[in-house]
């Protein structure tokens, strides 16, 4: 599944890293690119946001989730797992 679930971040992201800790939490493997590390990135995730500039920015398949925010509000209300467990 690791190739399945996207997250660009950067570095001292604090949604980032709270992301990052949901799915750890739910032992969920992700996938993550660092935009500082690899600035070419930055124009894949602006094209596949719809031009979001911020990050964290999670996809999943095709999906866009967005951010944090986005990814917490779905893990609350228990739509995350439905998501995750579409094939």
């Amino acid at each position: 599944m690791s190739d399945q679930i996207i997250i660009y971040s950067s570095y001292n992201c604090g949604y980032c890293d709270l992301a990052k800790k949901l799915l750890d939490k739910k032992q969920i493997k992700y996938q993550e690119i660092n935009i500082q590390d690899d600035p070419s990135q930055r124009d894949i995730m602006l094209e596949r946001a719809n031009g979001k500039r911020t990050v964290p920015q999670i996809f999943f398949k095709e999906l866009h989730i967005g951010g944090f925010e986005e990814l917490n509000m779905l893990e609350m209300s228990g739509t995350l797992d439905k998501i995750l467990n579409e094939k």
